[in-house]
Protein backbone atom coordinates (compact mmCIF):
# COMPACT_ATOMS: atom_id res chain seq x y z
CA UNK A 1 0.00 0.00 0.00
CA UNK A 2 1.34 3.28 -0.69
CA UNK A 3 -0.06 7.17 -0.43
CA UNK A 4 -1.04 8.58 -3.41
CA UNK A 5 1.41 10.66 -4.73
CA UNK A 6 1.45 14.24 -2.63
CA UNK A 7 -0.26 13.08 -0.02
CA UNK A 8 1.01 12.60 3.57
CA UNK A 9 -0.70 9.72 5.89
CA UNK A 10 0.00 9.50 9.36
CA UNK A 11 -1.20 6.63 11.62
CA UNK A 12 -0.45 6.68 15.70
CA UNK A 13 0.44 2.76 16.77
CA UNK A 14 0.61 3.78 20.76
CA UNK A 15 0.83 6.88 22.83
CA UNK A 16 1.02 6.74 26.57
CA UNK A 17 3.60 5.10 29.58
CA UNK A 18 3.73 2.31 28.25
CA UNK A 19 4.86 2.82 24.86
CA UNK A 20 5.08 5.22 21.88
CA UNK A 21 5.10 4.24 18.35
CA UNK A 22 3.68 6.25 15.31
CA UNK A 23 4.34 5.70 11.20
CA UNK A 24 4.29 8.67 8.52
CA UNK A 25 3.66 7.96 4.69
CA UNK A 26 5.05 10.44 2.40
CA UNK A 27 4.62 8.50 -1.21
CA UNK A 28 7.69 6.42 -1.53
CA UNK A 29 9.17 8.06 1.98
CA UNK A 30 8.02 6.33 5.12
CA UNK A 31 8.81 6.71 8.23
CA UNK A 32 8.64 5.64 12.10
CA UNK A 33 8.27 7.89 15.04
CA UNK A 34 9.72 6.23 18.39
CA UNK A 35 9.76 2.52 18.68
CA UNK A 36 8.39 2.00 22.35
CA UNK A 37 6.62 -1.05 21.43
CA UNK A 38 7.47 -4.58 20.77
CA UNK A 39 8.86 -5.09 17.16
CA UNK A 40 6.23 -7.75 16.50
CA UNK A 41 3.43 -5.71 17.69
CA UNK A 42 4.86 -2.96 15.10
CA UNK A 43 5.33 -5.96 12.47
CA UNK A 44 2.00 -7.35 13.24
CA UNK A 45 0.10 -3.60 12.70
CA UNK A 46 1.89 -2.87 9.48
CA UNK A 47 0.98 -6.55 7.76
CA UNK A 48 -2.73 -5.90 8.30
CA UNK A 49 -2.23 -2.07 6.58
CA UNK A 50 -0.31 -4.27 3.72
CA UNK A 51 2.93 -2.53 4.92
CA UNK A 52 6.30 -3.61 5.90
CA UNK A 53 9.31 -2.61 7.67
CA UNK A 54 10.99 -2.86 3.64
CA UNK A 55 8.53 -0.36 2.99
CA UNK A 56 10.31 2.24 5.53
CA UNK A 57 13.35 4.32 4.60
CA UNK A 58 14.05 6.01 8.31
CA UNK A 59 12.94 6.07 12.37
CA UNK A 60 13.19 8.86 14.32
CA UNK A 61 13.70 8.89 18.05
CA UNK A 62 12.58 11.54 19.78
CA UNK A 63 14.50 10.55 23.05
CA UNK A 64 16.10 7.59 25.09
CA UNK A 65 13.40 6.45 27.55
CA UNK A 66 11.98 2.88 27.85
CA UNK A 67 8.66 3.96 26.48
CA UNK A 68 10.15 5.36 23.12
CA UNK A 69 12.70 2.94 22.29
CA UNK A 70 11.70 -0.43 24.12
CA UNK A 71 11.62 -2.45 20.49
CA UNK A 72 14.66 -0.57 18.65
CA UNK A 73 17.39 -3.13 19.49
CA UNK A 74 15.19 -5.69 18.01
CA UNK A 75 14.44 -3.59 15.19
CA UNK A 76 17.78 -2.82 14.37
CA UNK A 77 18.29 -6.81 14.27
CA UNK A 78 16.24 -7.87 11.98
CA UNK A 79 15.47 -4.37 9.50
CA UNK A 80 18.24 -2.31 7.34
CA UNK A 81 16.42 0.96 8.46
CA UNK A 82 18.57 3.62 9.49
CA UNK A 83 18.10 5.49 13.16
CA UNK A 84 18.16 9.60 12.38
CA UNK A 85 19.33 11.18 16.09
CA UNK A 86 20.63 14.54 16.89
CA UNK A 87 24.48 12.73 17.37
CA UNK A 88 24.21 14.22 21.49
CA UNK A 89 21.60 11.54 22.15
CA UNK A 90 23.67 8.12 20.71
CA UNK A 91 25.78 8.33 23.81
CA UNK A 92 22.19 7.59 25.36
CA UNK A 93 21.56 4.71 22.72
CA UNK A 94 24.80 3.56 21.99
CA UNK A 95 24.12 0.00 24.08
CA UNK A 96 21.48 -0.98 21.54
CA UNK A 97 22.21 0.74 18.09
CA UNK A 98 25.72 0.15 16.64
CA UNK A 99 27.45 3.81 15.13
CA UNK A 100 26.86 2.56 12.00
CA UNK A 101 23.23 2.32 11.84
CA UNK A 102 22.54 5.88 12.97
CA UNK A 103 22.34 9.17 10.57
CA UNK A 104 22.97 12.23 12.76
CA UNK A 105 21.30 14.59 12.22
CA UNK A 106 21.54 18.59 12.05
CA UNK A 107 18.24 21.11 13.01
CA UNK A 108 17.03 20.90 9.74
CA UNK A 109 17.70 17.87 7.43
CA UNK A 110 16.19 15.90 4.58
CA UNK A 111 15.01 12.01 4.20
CA UNK A 112 14.87 11.93 0.36
CA UNK A 113 12.24 14.13 -0.77
CA UNK A 114 10.92 15.00 3.18
CA UNK A 115 12.23 18.00 4.73
CA UNK A 116 12.79 18.09 8.64
CA UNK A 117 13.37 20.14 11.41
CA UNK A 118 14.20 19.65 15.07
CA UNK A 119 12.32 21.12 17.34
CA UNK A 120 14.54 20.86 20.96
CA UNK A 121 12.36 19.90 24.03
CA UNK A 122 13.04 19.87 27.51
CA UNK A 123 12.64 16.73 29.16
CA UNK A 124 14.48 14.61 32.11
CA UNK A 125 17.07 13.43 29.20
CA UNK A 126 20.14 14.95 28.04
CA UNK A 127 18.80 15.13 24.52
CA UNK A 128 15.50 15.17 23.44
CA UNK A 129 13.49 16.63 20.62
CA UNK A 130 10.28 16.73 18.64
CA UNK A 131 10.03 16.92 14.53
CA UNK A 132 8.03 19.17 11.94
CA UNK A 133 8.07 17.20 9.30
CA UNK A 134 6.97 19.04 5.45
CA UNK A 135 6.24 16.70 2.63
CA UNK A 136 5.32 19.27 -0.96
CA UNK A 137 2.98 21.56 0.47
CA UNK A 138 1.99 19.50 4.36
CA UNK A 139 3.49 19.83 7.14
CA UNK A 140 2.95 17.65 10.61
CA UNK A 141 4.31 19.08 13.69
CA UNK A 142 4.96 15.94 15.78
CA UNK A 143 6.18 16.88 20.09
CA UNK A 144 5.64 14.78 22.96
CA UNK A 145 7.49 14.37 26.41
CA UNK A 146 8.53 18.29 27.27
CA UNK A 147 7.77 20.30 30.13
CA UNK A 148 7.36 23.45 28.04
CA UNK A 149 8.03 25.00 24.44
CA UNK A 150 10.79 27.13 24.12
CA UNK A 151 9.08 30.47 22.20
CA UNK A 152 11.79 30.21 19.65
CA UNK A 153 10.48 26.70 18.28
CA UNK A 154 7.33 27.77 18.93
CA UNK A 155 7.14 30.06 15.97
CA UNK A 156 8.30 27.65 14.21
CA UNK A 157 5.37 25.51 14.82
CA UNK A 158 2.97 27.65 13.72
CA UNK A 159 0.18 27.27 11.05
CA UNK A 160 1.05 23.74 10.57
CA UNK A 161 -1.60 21.03 8.75
CA UNK A 162 -1.76 18.74 11.77
CA UNK A 163 0.03 18.84 15.18
CA UNK A 164 0.56 15.40 17.14
CA UNK A 165 0.93 17.43 20.71
CA UNK A 166 1.19 15.94 24.50
CA UNK A 167 -1.79 16.31 26.86
CA UNK A 168 -0.16 14.54 29.45
CA UNK A 169 -2.22 15.63 32.84
CA UNK A 170 -4.52 17.14 34.60
CA UNK A 171 -2.75 19.64 37.24
CA UNK A 172 -5.79 19.03 39.61
CA UNK A 173 -5.64 15.18 38.85
CA UNK A 174 -2.09 14.93 38.94
CA UNK A 175 -1.68 16.88 42.66
CA UNK A 176 -4.48 15.05 44.05
CA UNK A 177 -3.44 11.83 42.65
CA UNK A 178 -1.32 8.72 43.70
CA UNK A 179 2.08 9.48 42.71
CA UNK A 180 4.52 10.07 45.47
CA UNK A 181 5.49 13.70 45.89
CA UNK A 182 9.08 13.85 43.71
CA UNK A 183 7.33 12.50 40.77
CA UNK A 184 4.59 14.83 40.82
CA UNK A 185 7.42 17.59 40.65
CA UNK A 186 9.06 15.68 38.45
CA UNK A 187 5.87 15.99 35.85
CA UNK A 188 5.06 19.70 36.56
CA UNK A 189 8.77 20.60 36.31
CA UNK A 190 10.31 22.63 33.21
CA UNK A 191 11.74 19.04 32.27
CA UNK A 192 8.65 16.90 32.36
CA UNK A 193 5.01 17.05 30.66
CA UNK A 194 2.69 19.20 28.82
CA UNK A 195 -0.44 19.71 30.89
CA UNK A 196 -3.92 19.79 29.46
CA UNK A 197 -4.11 23.76 29.68
CA UNK A 198 -0.49 24.90 28.62
CA UNK A 199 -0.87 22.60 25.29
CA UNK A 200 -4.60 24.34 24.80
CA UNK A 201 -2.68 27.69 25.43
CA UNK A 202 0.41 26.65 23.12
CA UNK A 203 -2.01 25.27 20.03
CA UNK A 204 -4.07 28.78 20.43
CA UNK A 205 -0.81 30.55 19.93
CA UNK A 206 0.01 28.22 16.71
CA UNK A 207 -2.99 26.47 15.20
CA UNK A 208 -3.56 28.39 11.36
CA UNK A 209 -5.80 28.61 8.55
CA UNK A 210 -4.15 25.74 7.48
CA UNK A 211 -4.70 23.55 10.37
CA UNK A 212 -7.00 20.36 10.12
CA UNK A 213 -5.68 18.33 12.62
CA UNK A 214 -4.99 18.01 16.10
CA UNK A 215 -3.94 14.67 17.70
CA UNK A 216 -3.80 14.95 21.61
CA UNK A 217 -0.70 12.31 22.46
CA UNK A 218 0.59 10.91 25.54
CA UNK A 219 -1.91 11.46 27.83
CA UNK A 220 -1.33 10.00 31.73
CA UNK A 221 -3.33 6.94 32.77
CA UNK A 222 -3.94 8.15 36.40
CA UNK A 223 -3.63 11.69 36.20
CA UNK A 224 -6.13 12.76 33.32
CA UNK A 225 -9.14 11.93 31.10
CA UNK A 226 -9.66 11.76 27.33
CA UNK A 227 -12.84 13.87 28.70
CA UNK A 228 -10.38 16.75 30.48
CA UNK A 229 -8.02 16.83 27.79
CA UNK A 230 -10.57 17.66 25.38
CA UNK A 231 -12.47 20.34 27.85
CA UNK A 232 -8.93 22.28 28.06
CA UNK A 233 -9.01 22.36 24.28
CA UNK A 234 -12.36 23.53 23.99
CA UNK A 235 -12.24 26.13 26.20
CA UNK A 236 -9.02 27.56 24.66
CA UNK A 237 -10.03 27.42 21.76
CA UNK A 238 -13.74 27.80 21.58
CA UNK A 239 -15.91 26.17 18.81
CA UNK A 240 -13.30 25.33 15.80
CA UNK A 241 -13.18 23.65 12.68
CA UNK A 242 -10.51 21.25 13.32
CA UNK A 243 -10.78 17.36 13.81
CA UNK A 244 -9.45 16.87 17.39
CA UNK A 245 -8.66 13.28 18.20
CA UNK A 246 -6.62 11.38 21.37
CA UNK A 247 -4.19 8.98 20.95
CA UNK A 248 -4.73 6.07 22.76
CA UNK A 249 -2.10 3.32 24.38
CA UNK A 250 -4.29 0.04 23.65
CA UNK A 251 -5.93 1.57 20.46
CA UNK A 252 -4.55 2.56 16.64
CA UNK A 253 -5.56 5.80 15.17
CA UNK A 254 -7.26 5.52 11.81
CA UNK A 255 -5.27 7.03 9.09
CA UNK A 256 -4.94 10.77 8.82
CA UNK A 257 -4.78 12.42 5.86
CA UNK A 258 -2.69 15.91 6.31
Amino acid sequence: MQCHSIKMKVKNIASGSKGNCTIVLCNNTNIIIDMGISYLALKRSLEEKSLSFLDFKAILITHSHKDHIKGLSTLIKHTKIMVYIPEKMYKEIKDIVPKDRCVFIEDKFNIEDVDIELIHTSHDTDCSVGYIINYNDKSLVYVTDTGYINRKFLSKMKEKDMYIIESNHDEIMLMDGPYPRFLKERVISDKGHLSNKTTAKYLKKIIGKNTKNIMLAHLSEKNNTEKKALEAIEEELGNIDISITIAKQDKESPFIEV
